[in-house]
């Protein structure tokens, strides 16, 4: 073991008992953050299924981008198993629901030398892929002893995350080059990866514009908006901490009469949280999960509930993607252009730099620099049915334009030498 990765494995060791109080932590909201512990550790009772693929998904958005790869890699090679990892229990809960029985799923043990030694000899995978920007030098180190192909698909790197790593340059080369290939999303994430020391980078597109909303999404929309009625609807999809109350700021700018809001929030574990946000500020509102059509007096709607998102789109008139008023870097606004609505941005976008860049220039998104521009377009829009229109055409080219990123993918893992 090199002695850059024997101080970084002392370092985790030390933090094993932090990391345990983290998992306790996090179960007062979450309690299944303290189900399959064993496995976060390489520990697993599920029988394996050989010959396996191995796909790791950290968290939900992760795991939804990851749908059409399985899709093509299961065409591809259909006698082996895909096994779905994650690091989440919303991650996990998300792949139950897009993937069912058809996936094997389990939680990628720490990156602790023994549990991920425990992991590969368990499932023994004739392949890895890590999605978008999971580097684990213990795991990554261990799968070239292993001789198991490893690679870094749907790959992105923003400058700020490039700096960071090169403040370890030495060690970041290190673990990229035990990687065989890298599929980057954009020239740009090529080039950050590339100077970091990846290997056998292309640029094989963002498998988020490979999605789209599946029937049964599109009928429970239809639901929706027989619920919601003939009011204008308006979504503020993926919210997060702090930003409901920007967000409901801007309609109150707006001051559209008998708008719909329809917030749903990032995290499961915040719905309560909103739910008092909305009560403190004097509206009414329901919850999805109460199951029925949305009173007339109702100002808000809070989206409780997984897994339902294209649904939401497809009964909306109009969208803001969350994640993008504060700097966190903003979630993914091309689920709003795969059913064809119109998406508003904030100025903080850097996790999808290239898909909104995109989408602003082809007039399927308009990005806005806070609360208070939020609430003028927003009611720019909600009088301009033919500009949402051209937006939501927009949206739906944008997608198709740039379709492929899955079939460029497996094409890389068959062409590219593998040590």
């Amino acid at each position: 073991m090199s002695l850059r990765r024997a101080v970084y494995s002392g370092l985790l060791y030390l933090l094993i008992p932090f990391a345990l109080l983290r998992l306790v932590w996090r179960s007062r909201r979450q309690p299944a953050y303290l189900h399959h512990i064993a496995e976060r550790f390489g520990f697993y009772s599920a029988a394996n299924e050989p010959p396996v693929i191995w796909l790791h998904a950290v968290s939900v958005g992760e795991t939804r981008a990851a749908e059409p790869l399985v899709t093509a890699l299961r065409e591809r090679w259909p006698d082996h198993r895909i096994l779905l990892t994650h690091m989440t229990p919303t991650g996990r809960e998300t792949g139950e629901q897009v993937f069912g029985d058809k996936v094997s799923r389990c939680y990628l043990p720490y990156d602790l030398p023994f549990a991920v030694k425990r992991f590969l000899s368990h499932y023994r995978p004739r392949l890895g892929l890590l999605l978008e920007t999971e580097l684990w030098p213990n795991l990554i180190h261990a799968c070239r002893a292993e001789s198991t192909p490893l690679y870094l698909v749907n790959a992105r790197l923003s400058e700020r995350s490039a700096q960071g790593y090169a403040r370890f340059a030495g060690f970041t080369r290190a673990t990229l080059q035990e990687l065989v290939g890298v599929a980057a999303q954009t020239a740009a994430d090529a080039q950050r990866l590339g100077t970091l020391g990846a290997p056998h980078v292309a640029v094989c597109g963002n498998l988020k514009f490979d999605r789209s909303p599946r029937p049964q999404d599109l009928e429970l929309g239809e639901r929706f908006r027989r619920w919601f009625g003939a009011r204008p609807v308006f979504l503020a999809a993926s919210t997060r901490e702090e930003e409901e109350e920007k967000v409901l700021a801007a309609v109150e700018l707006a001051a559209e009469h008998d708008l719909l809001t329809v917030i749903v929030p990032r995290h499961p574990q915040r719905f309560d949280a909103v739910a008092r946000l909305i009560a403190g500020r004097g509206l009414e509102y329901q919850r999805r999960s109460e199951a029925r059509p949305v009173a007339a007096n109702a100002a808000v709607l809070l989206g409780d509930s997984l897994g339902e998102l294209y649904a939401y789109y497809a009964a909306c008139d109009l969208a803001f993607i969350g994640g993008s008023l504060l700097p966190l870097g903003g979630q993914n606004l091309l689920e709003a252009c795969a059913v064809g609505r119109p998406a508003v941005v904030g100025p903080y976008t850097f996790n999808f730099e290239e898909a909104t860049r995109l989408a602003v220039e082809a007039g399927a998104a308009v990005q806005v620099g806070d609360e208070k521009e939020l609430g003028r377009v927003l009611k720019e829009l909600l009088a301009d049915l033919e500009r949402r229109g051209r937006m939501g055409k927009a949206g739906l080219a944008l997608m198709r334009q740039h379709q492929g990123a899955a079939q460029r993918i497996v094409a890389l893992l068959q062409s590219t030498p593998r040590r």
